[in-house]
């Protein structure tokens, strides 16, 4: 009897030894089974996304220097970078020859000058001599025709002075307006000519950022071409240019111009929007993305890692009963910042869903142990 009963509380003292290692497993298996993580209760609120759009500047006019004449240059006025002012000297060619050519012009116009005075002083007597009858007709008439000659050998005289004077003050090439000098590769003697390129002045008070809009961009604008692309241009809000640093210009831009043609090779349209440069900062050729914010009221916003994609479509993770996560399929608006999302079907106010591990170890049907 004694032996029956050792045996029993052996047999009870093995089932235990079982259980309790089964228990613990049970537990940690629990814990590994609802792991802590970070929810969002979604709600409506009023947003004010920005999307960016990839933008290169220029000036609002970039002027190409050519110099009028061929010639070598003896002096070069400036430096790139620099800020000049309307007629500011910027190069100067040889004026050795040209200024030879205005003296010869000049003495042609003398000479010239000279004829002119002899031949009025011959016509002037042979009138004379004609009124009396000394010489003949034709005779009178030839110093006239001499005179005529020579006043228009003085006219050809002075048209080749003007010509000479123009030519000597191309040489000295100046800046047509006020803007910023740009790259200079001629340098004193370079021999230059009219097809040469200088450098380009860039005219930087304003400067003009070009960029893209999708033909859906348009369409969202023109509320599906319920109003003209003027009429969409000026409702548009102010926008903002990011810098290629990240940072944010101070000073806001205001779209200017959309083309009304979509390119079929790129499926977009080229816009314009133009941000004041008081200070001078920004030059042609810096690049960023202009900001453009979209204002709605009473939407849903939720972080664009509470989300993954499957074969372009957005899913999150709602936390159900009993804290069971389960996959909603979501659709969104056109329009993000890079970090949230506007959600435009899929979820309501009120609604939990998963915003940390989504994609990675979030799984559907999981059991979790929110966090907030």
């Amino acid at each position: 009897m004694k032996l029956k009963k050792i045996y029993a509380l052996s047999l009870s003292a093995l089932a235990l030894t079982v259980i309790l290692p089964a228990c613990k497993k049970g537990q940690q298996q629990q814990q590994v089974a609802a792991p802590e993580l970070a929810v969002l209760t979604v709600g409506e609120s009023d947003s004010n996304l920005e999307t960016g759009y990839p933008t290169s500047l220029r000036g609002e006019n970039d002027v190409e220097i050519r110099p009028q004449i061929s010639g070598f240059l003896t002096k070069v006025n400036v430096e790139e970078g620099q800020k000049v002012g309307k007629g500011q000297v910027l190069f100067t060619i040889d004026q050795v020859s040209l200024q030879a050519a205005v003296d010869a012009a000049n003495a042609a116009v003398a000479v010239a000058q000279a004829n002119v005075n002899t031949a009025q002083t011959n016509a002037n007597n042979n009138k004379i001599l004609f009124d009396k009858n000394i010489i003949s007709a034709p005779a009178y008439q030839t110093s006239v025709d001499a005179l005529n000659a020579a006043k228009a050998q003085l006219n050809q005289a002075n048209a080749n002075l003007v010509n000479a004077r123009k030519n000597l003050s191309y040489s000295v090439v100046t800046a047509p307006e006020a803007g910023i000098v740009g790259k200079i590769d001629y340098r004193e003697g370079s021999l230059v000519s009219p097809s040469t390129l200088l450098t380009i002045l860039s005219n930087s008070s304003d400067m003009r950022a070009s960029f893209s809009l999708n033909e859906k961009d348009i369409l969202t604008m023109t509320d599906n071409g319920a109003r003209s692309l003027e009429e969409a241009i000026k409702l548009m809000p102010e926008v903002t240019l990011q810098l290629a640093n990240g940072t944010r210009y101070s000073h806001p831009g205001k779209i200017i111009s959309v083309s009304g043609v979509i390119d079929p090779s790129t499926g977009a349209a080229s816009a314009t929007a133009i941000f004041p440069n008081p200070e001078g900062m920004l030059r042609s050729g810096n690049t960023g993305q202009v900001l453009i914010p979209s204002l709605r009221s009473s939407v849903i916003l939720i972080p664009q890692n509470a989300t993954y994609e499957i074969q372009d479509m957005k899913f999150c993770y709602v936390v159900g009963d009993s804290n069971k996560v389960h996959s909603t399929p979501i659709s969104i608006a056109a329009e993000n910042d890079g970090k949230n999302y506007i959600v435009t079907g899929g979820l309501k106010s009120g609604d939990v869903i998963v915003t940390e591990g989504v994609g990675i170890s979030v799984k559907d049907d999981m059991i979790i142990t929110p966090k907030k």
